[in-house]
């Protein structure tokens, strides 16, 4: 292998890219509206349900009730109506996912008058919102209840009130909660991270296999055969190039992580830089192999979409816990690089991951980088000879 000829290599490789708007787009352009997109689109955080309030007492109690509920994001108050309306006519007519029905009298049961609670409604079609939906609706009642028996403990009937009857009347031990590395609980912190390690999963296969199935289309490919260059130093020179614009993609999406979206960087940035190096050379070995079995670009670039966003959303634990799949599932995740990769880059980011706190998932990422490298270089090499 001569550098000269390596050079001349890369060189070209370069210069198609820059006179190629399209490469250009996809290499940089699209990983940052991607990032944008997906940031702000995929959030975990439950906020904004609309909830239909039924008022049928229309007391001061009632009142502050329903302000407990507004003041807090995680409820809209879309409706307050003061006659009875059957649920099922609130939830097909999409007005509201949650319903407050605050019954006649409540006022006095607060006053231990034995009247009925109020009622919690909620659509369960989406389970996860009414979950939580639920638990945020019991904590603000359980609240008001609490601060209302405060207000007037010198009502002795009022611990006979039914829907407060549940609450403790004699101190408790107290849960002192600690919440280390997102203490607002904000999604966007696993999500964002996450974001880096699909999309230039799915950016550099593209990138690879786009580039050399195009140059098969073009016969270029042929005439590199002809010529004094070896296969190895064809592969070589062809990734370098993408090598060297991935690294600064990398450093375009931290920035846009760590400034636009405001995610904290507590780790080691050569540690990160490292690893994602090896990162990229996996993700581009496996759009080399993808050349190597289609000799349509738009064939190339639908297998490579394919076999890498959906993997690595849906099996990497970017979205759904591993730990919830089913036991096969879990043994197929093995051979996703994207797993390994959101491990080190949340780890490095949100909780400043050392080198020796990353062992198993780097090296499991430079097994997989390893393995999958060889294959799409060997297969390339051979059918190039």
């Amino acid at each position: 292998m001569t550098t000269r000829r390596l050079r001349a290599i890369c060189r070209k490789e370069f210069i198609h890219i820059i006179r190629d708007p399209l490469t250009l787009a996809v290499i940089f352009a699209m990983p940052m509206f991607t990032m944008v997109l997906f940031g702000y689109a995929v959030r975990l955080d439950i906020v904004d349900i609309p909830t239909v309030v039924i008022n049928l007492d229309q007391s001061p109690e009632s009142r502050r009730l329903i302000e407990e509920f507004d003041s807090i994001p995680y409820f809209r108050i879309t409706e307050i109506l003061h006659h009875y309306e059957p649920a099922d006519r609130v939830f097909k007519a999409r007005r509201g996912r949650c319903i407050l029905s605050i019954p006649r009298g409540f006022a006095e049961g607060l006053h231990g008058g034995g009247i009925e609670s109020p009622q919690f409604v909620v659509d369960a079609s989406d389970s996860n919102t009414a979950t939580v939906a639920a638990q945020y609706a019991t904590a603000i009642v359980e609240a008001y209840a609490m601060n209302y028996v405060t207000s007037i403990a010198s009502t002795p009937s009022i611990a006979s009130a039914p829907w407060v009857a549940s609450i403790p009347s004699v101190p408790s031990p107290d849960i002192r909660l600690l919440v280390l590395y997102n203490p607002e609980f904000r999604s966007t912190w696993f999500i964002v991270p996450g974001l880096v390690a699909v999309i230039f999963m799915m950016i550099c296969a593209l990138m690879t296999s786009a580039a050399i199935v195009r140059e098969k289309e073009t016969g270029s490919l042929e005439q590199l055969l002809v010529s004094p260059v070896r296969p190895l130093e064809i592969i070589i020179g062809k990734l370098l190039p993408y090598v060297a614009l991935s690294v600064m993609v990398t450093g375009m999406a931290l920035l846009v992580v760590t400034q636009w979206f405001g995610v904290p960087f507590r780790g080691s940035l050569l540690l990160l830089a490292g690893i994602s190096l090896v990162y990229i050379i996996c993700a581009l070995g496996f759009g080399m192999l993808i050349s190597t079995v289609t000799r349509s670009m738009q064939v190339a670039l639908m297998i490579a979409l394919v076999s890498t966003m959906l993997p690595s959303i849906m099996l990497s634990g970017f979205m759904f816990p591993i730990r919830s799949m089913p036991l096969p599932i879990q043994w197929i995740t093995r051979i996703v690089p994207a797993r390994y990769f959101l491990i080190i880059i949340r780890s490095i980011m949100l909780k400043a991951g050392t080198l020796p706190d990353l062992v198993i998932p780097m090296i499991s990422l430079a097994g997989l980088t390893v393995i999958i490298f060889g294959i799409g270089m060997l297969r390339f090499r051979n059918s190039l000879e």
